[in-house]
């Protein structure tokens, strides 16, 4: 391979008493014409190496037909009206209808006319409580940072100027009379990569130009806070505000409304524990916590005297907690499974809910006057299927089965465990088509994720189904780091913890070997976001274990990370470089970026990321990829896909993600020596 040339300067930081080169920082500026030609330069050579690949269109076309039916969503109530999200096949994105009784279905938002190319979509709708109005927020290119337009919602007409710049940001009605968002100010510099600190939650008042929006949390430069967010109570009796330091814990607040006077409650003055109101009873507010109850737990809280009282008990297993119908739905995760109960509202059981089958289900949320709600059931090779639940009775009936086109029959997905490098016990499900021989010769990917308390559960793909048409084997295991087990299994990835999390890792991929579904010619490992610091840091640190190494968007310069964006908020998994001389060696040992080593041959590589991403800067890629391209030994390529006019992931076109995944497809069994279509 013949890589574009990657100029490198004499640019040094200094961390307590180590003097770091740092010679692709000029990387980090996305504005600069010489970054954008770099960019071009390395597409160039990507894109001519994939297009020689024999079976690239092939694999294109199966996943395109793979995708290629009606997906619809479950259904939601607002006013006489009940909408859904459905995509016709090969829709860029997913087309918001709805109907009324007696009345022909009708297209109420068509994100695909926001854009030619499909690149802008509709992120939170968010409807007033008489249903008169709706808010609703897109994103451009990708990014994080987001407009609000606000129309009326029965002759869907945009009623005021758009709000903009809002950013990580839900949309919470009070009344009809305005609603609340959350943003930063614009940064100086590039808004892609520009750090933010100071997360603010505003009112904006409907009629009202934006310069007029009330600040209501936020703004004190004695106590900064990177993530806000305000929502209020089903019936308007409170404003709930929560504010965070990190992607973990928050602090607490309740705001009386429609009173003649005015105060702000605290609720909890500290981030030790995830804390969020589920709903209320006048006075009584039923909340979900994990405070001293690592796996959660409900529990009522009274306005008036501060008293915390049991609704819903920690239990063995971590809790997600949902409410419809007046009820209480407590999905429990047993070994990743999905078990859900029905309480009401003082925590007696009702009963527990049959699932179709072992997968997770979703869903059992809705109105307080609801009788009926809906719940999707999924797992790896089941597609989603939405049931119908009668809250009374307990009553479960098929609402809407799958069109996916993906024979379950032939395919299954089996969980195992296995045993980590310390002795941990992690659960793995490994799907692939029946019938396969265990013979060390079955093309594997190994997918991972490991942080911020993310649980990897069973959930069907339609492109993961393509892998598994291809003669592919898809094993995911449920590494530390994750919530699968509940807070102590977060954190027991984190910090200077977070070696737990490579070595889970690469002992899964250690297991599938073992076992003969593959072996290091075949197998690749893939993961996004902090997922691609997963791949990142265990190709450096086990490079033979690997044939292709597949990192999207991923976290690769641990001392810079918390230098851009809203990236400092991360500290809680990951420490920072600048916190402790220890912490600052501790990330310095396992950085992908600083780990590359001259001499040393790296599994084949495809670093996925794109010029929009603004939650982890496509600079980590950028460094990565040039300290690989400058050391690699050995014949395998090395290369970087950067996509243009998208972000971290959400909301991006089908057709861009049919495109991407192709090509990781592509990349991944050529470099396996591999042809599916033989």
């Amino acid at each position: 391979m013949i890589y574009p040339f990657t100029k490198q300067d004499s640019t040094v930081d200094h961390y307590f008493s180590h003097a770091i080169a740092d010679p692709y920082r000029w990387l980090e500026d996305d504005r600069s014409e010489e970054t954008e030609a770099w960019v071009n330069k390395q597409n160039d050579v990507t894109f001519d190496y994939l297009s020689h690949i024999d079976f690239r269109d092939d694999i294109r076309d199966l996943i395109a037909k793979g995708q290629d039916y009606q997906k619809t969503s479950q259904p939601f109530k607002r006013g006489e009206y009940t909408y859904f999200y459905q995509n016709d096949g090969l829709q860029n994105q997913s087309v918001l209808y709805r109907s009324k009784e007696g009345k022909d279905v009708e297209v109420f938002l068509d994100p695909n006319t926001f854009s030619e190319e499909g690149t802008t979509s509709l992120s939170v709708v968010s409807f007033s409580k008489d249903a008169s109005l709706v808010a609703y927020s897109i994103s451009e290119a990708g990014s994080d940072w987001r407009k609000i337009i606000v129309l009326d919602a029965e002759t869907k007409e945009q009623i005021e100027a758009p709000i903009v710049d809002a950013k990580f940001t839900g949309i919470s009605w009070l009344g009809s009379k305005g609603f609340y968002y959350s943003s930063y100010d614009k940064p100086e510099g590039s808004e892609l990569s520009a750090r933010t600190e100071q997360h603010k939650l505003y009112f904006h008042e409907i009629g009202k130009p934006q310069a007029d929006d009330v600040l209501v949390f936020g703004g004190s430069e004695e106590e900064k806070h990177r993530y806000v967010s305000g929502y209020t109570t089903e019936d308007d009796a409170y404003l709930v505000i929560s504010a965070s330091t990190s992607t973990s814990g928050n602090k607490l607040f309740i705001e009386p409304l429609n009173r003649d006077s005015s105060y702000r409650l605290t609720v909890l003055d500290h981030t030790d524990s995830d804390t969020y109101v589920i709903e209320n009873e006048d006075t009584h507010l039923l909340m979900f916590t994990n405070l001293n109850a690592p796996n959660g737990k409900v529990v009522s809280y009274d306005v008036v005297t501060g008293e915390w009282t049991d609704i819903i008990p920690e239990q063995p297993q971590p809790l997600d907690i949902s409410v419809g119908g007046g009820t209480l739905f407590a999905t429990y995760m047993v070994d990743v499974l999905s078990q859900v109960k029905q309480y009401d509202f003082s925590g007696n059981l009702l009963r527990e809910i049959e699932l179709p089958g072992e997968g997770q289900a979703t869903g059992f949320s809705g109105k307080r006057e609801q009788t009926d709600l809906f719940f999707t059931f999924t797992n790896y090779v089941t597609p989603p299927t939405i049931y119908q639940f009668d809250v009374k009775t307990g009553e479960t009936e098929l609402y809407l089965a799958s069109a996916s086109p993906f024979d379950s029959e032939k395919f299954e997905s089996k969980q195992v465990f296995y045993t980590s490098k310390d002795g941990t016990q992690i659960p793995m499900l490994i799907s692939y088509r029946k019938g396969i021989e265990l013979d060390g010769s079955n093309p594997t990917i190994l997918y991972g994720y490991g942080g911020f308390n993310v649980s990897l559960t069973p959930n069907f793909s339609g492109v993961m189904a393509s892998w598994l048409e291809l003669g592919g084997v898809y094993a995911i295991p449920n590494i530390r780091g994750g919530g699968e087990y509940g807070k102590e299994w977060h954190k027991a990835g984190t910090q200077q913890q977070k070696q737990n999390v490579f070595d889970d890792f690469i002992a899964a991929a250690e297991f599938l070997i073992a076992e003969k579904y593959t072996d290091s010619s075949r197998l690749a490992i893939r993961g996004g976001s902090n997922g691609g610091l997963l791949v990142g840091a265990c190709m450096t640190q086990r490079p033979e274990l690997f044939k292709v190494a597949l990192p999207a968007v991923g976290v690769l310069d641990m001392l810079r990370y918390h230098t851009f964006t809203s990236g400092e908020g991360w500290a809680y998994d990951y420490g920072t470089s600048e916190q402790s001389e220890e912490m600052f060696n501790y990330l310095l040992n396992y950085s992908p970026v600083h780990n590359v080593k001259e001499g040393v041959e790296y599994p084949a590589t495809l670093v996925t990321t794109a010029d929009h991403d603004d939650r982890v800067v496509p600079a980590h890629s950028y460094k990565f990829i040039s300290e690989l391209q400058a050391k690699q030994s050995g014949d395998n390529p090395v290369l970087i896909r950067i996509d243009v006019n998208a972000g971290h992931g959400a909301g991006m076109p089908i057709s861009k993600s049919m495109d991407l995944m192709a090509d990781v497809y592509a990349f991944t069994l050529s470099n396996m020596k591999v042809n599916p279509f033989e």
